[in-house]
């Protein structure tokens, strides 16, 4: 669950593609490098939409998934795709959804074979699959390990079954502990993802859920605070709301629970054992490039005069026609100078360890001095802290991220 990823266009028109030539023609930008790439597929299915959800999935409406016809529009969405990326080496794989365990070991096996086929990937590219405990199934998290799946992220929201009620889950607390003890045998990194703030929910509840998480030694732990995101069912019947200072003192013990786990903070909601960051987000928060195929997918690519950004077709059926006919591109836009401060800021301001002042100008191709304002302002206020060339947030400036990032608004 990467903001990023969430799924907001709304185009149900493919675009004509562009020739190459089209995006390595002269432009306002310098980049000297190209970034890090990451490769993101999106599989759209799963067994039923959570109430709180805004991300483009689709609830099965028969017990067969069009499994092979998706992976065949896949591998045609990458071929052409590849001219845009040629010759870079892809670094990180992340399979998300939807439900992406809806599909079988096999097909997994089959698209993990077709990107190795199509792409050069890193000697040790970590490819992540997320799983719900819906679709745990004995041996079933073994077989998708054998097919070259390294990273597994499980995602368990509480193991309350009162709240996985409220929040539409198809699981139960009994399939997510069998799920995780699983996951902890095959995988030598899983994550887990919880929620807080649930409505109704007490301090004393949340210790529990944490409690129990870290029971299982997770060696990446993402904990989200429930928020109410527009075109969703909690958008029209909004649950109570926990109050704001509970939700701040549910965030304190969250952080004494995971440090005294050996977990670091490192990202506003991930926390991870030394050498278990998640390599996929962070080249997201590092404002690295990622190719996104498959339905209703997000895809930001650097070149030398330009940053590009594409969005494709969100309706499975039509993504998959038109990426067989060779164009599934819904949209696409060049990112304008003037707000890339504030789009490599919203992804780095997130990493509790800041960054170095270079990547600034080896991302965006702009001049520190377009920002120096700005970091000017987030200093005084107590939001930014700057040792010579590296800056981060200070533990104000995550409380009030928003704040934050807002100052590099144009």
């Amino acid at each position: 669950m990467i903001p990023i990823q969430s799924e907001s266009s709304t185009s149900d028109e493919a675009l004509r593609p562009h020739d190459i030539q089209h995006y390595m023609r002269a432009g306002t930008l310098q980049l000297q490098t190209l970034p890090p790439l990451s490769l993101y597929v999106h599989l759209p299915w799963c067994l039923k939409k959570c109430p709180y959800c805004d991300f483009n999935s689709h609830e099965m409406r028969s017990h067969e998934l069009p499994e092979q016809a998706y992976l065949d529009a896949l591998m045609t969405d990458l071929e052409a795709a590849l001219p845009l990326i040629w010759g870079r080496s892809v670094q990180t794989v992340f399979m998300g959804g939807g439900t992406p365990s809806l599909f079988s070991p096999q097909a997994i096996d089959q698209l993990i074979g077709g990107i190795r086929a199509r792409l050069k990937l890193a000697a040790n590219a970590e490819i992540t699959l997320e799983a719900n405990p819906g679709t745990f199934e004995k041996d079933r998290f073994k077989a998708f390990r054998a097919a070259g799946v390294t990273r597994l992220s499980v995602g368990v929201q509480s193991f309350n079954d009162a709240f996985l009620h409220t929040l539409g889950r198809v699981h139960n607390r009994a399939q997510a502990l069998d799920a995780l003890a699983e996951a902890a045998t095959v995988f030598d990194t899983f994550n887990l993802d919880l929620m807080y703030a649930l409505p109704g929910q007490t301090l004393a509840q949340l210790r529990s859920d944490v409690d129990t998480a870290l029971s299982f030694a997770p060696q990446h732990l993402s904990i989200y605070h429930l928020t109410i995101e527009p075109n969703t069912v909690f958008a029209k019947y909004p649950p109570a709301p926990v109050d704001d200072d509970l939700a701040a003192d549910m965030l304190d013990l969250i952080s004494d629970m995971t440090a005294a786990a050996g977990l670091q903070r490192y990202e506003v909601s991930a926390y991870a054992q030394a050498g278990h960051a998640c390599q996929h987000n962070l080249n997201y928060w590092q404002f690295g490039d990622y190719l996104g195929i498959g339905a209703g997918a997000h895809s930001k690519l650097s070149f030398a005069h330009r940053v590009v950004r594409q969005v494709r077709l969100r309706d499975p059926v039509r993504y998959m026609a038109q990426a067989m006919a060779g164009h599934c591109v819904a949209q696409e836009n060049e990112v304008k100078r003037a707000d890339l401060p504030f789009e490599f800021m919203l992804n780095a301001l997130r990493l509790a360890g800041g960054f170095e002042l270079p990547w600034f100008t080896e991302r965006t191709g702009l001049p520190l001095s377009s920002i120096q304002t700005a970091l000017q302002q987030a200093e005084q206020q107590g939001l930014l802290l700057r040792e010579g060339s590296h800056v981060r947030p200070s533990v104000r400036g995550l409380d009030f991220l928003n704040d934050l990032q807002a100052l590099f608004l144009r």
